[in-house]
């Protein structure tokens, strides 16, 4: 039984399980980035991998920011 536990927000939630869900598609995408080798693949393969890091640093922003506001209304 925890007394003190912090009980996370439902945004919370869901921006943990997206960035764990991208996580997993940019691991994935380099995967496939490895054994592609026609050209037009690997064009492909590049876009994919610059699209799921920008996504991924977004989320990462979203996070931290939550994370702030969370601490900034418990001040």
């Amino acid at each position: 039984m925890r007394l003190f536990s912090k009980k996370k927000a439902p945004k919370e939630d869901f921006l943990l399980k997206e960035i764990n869900k991208t996580k997993m598609a940019l691991e994935a995408a380099y995967s496939q980035f490895e054994y592609v080798v026609d050209p037009d693949l690997i064009d492909s393969c590049i876009y994919e991998l610059n699209a799921i890091q920008n996504r991924y640093k977004y989320l990462l922003k979203q996070a931290k920011a939550s994370e702030k506001n969370y601490i900034e209304s418990k001040s």
